[in-house]
């Protein structure tokens, strides 16, 4: 990647890269992440394929609630998860955070209580059960508990 960004096949830019590629590996495996562990792999292409249909969907109903719509209720949703694996919640905020409309604002997990800020707030009963059924539920099929 480093050469290609560079346009260059040099050898002092073949030597850099290497070095900032061994310097960057060795860094980060001193953070020792957490292996993950994948409980179930079927429920993933379900989980994509939700997400992509969701961001499109999101995109559109932004776009007309932006354009068309003079009055908008924006707010904020506290979310009760029993997601506490590492890596389904980074998916989720990934989830959350790119589709247009929402953002993952704060997650207390002591009491994991995840904080959603949304566009056009109506009911806030609706996106809890919203993002339970269709990610959270997915997720920890994926990743467990």
């Amino acid at each position: 990647m480093w050469l290609l960004l560079n346009q260059s096949v040099s050898l002092s830019h073949i030597a850099l890269g290497a070095a900032i590629g061994l310097l960057a590996s060795h860094g980060m495996a001193a953070l020792k992440p957490e292996p993950v562990r994948i409980v179930s792999v079927r429920p993933m292409l379900r989980l994509g394929l939700i997400v992509v249909s969701d961001i499109v969907r999101s995109n559109l109903a932004v776009a007309r609630i932006v354009l068309f719509r003079k009055k908008r209720v924006s707010g904020f949703v506290h979310l009760p998860l029993e997601l506490r694996n590492i890596h389904g919640l980074t998916v989720l905020a990934c989830i959350i955070t790119a589709t247009p409309g929402t953002l993952w604002v704060q997650l207390d997990r002591e009491n994991s209580i995840l904080l959603v800020h949304v566009l056009d707030l109506i009911d806030e009963d609706a996106w809890i059960a919203l993002i339970k059924n269709r990610y959270e539920k997915l997720l920890l099929d994926i990743f467990g508990p």
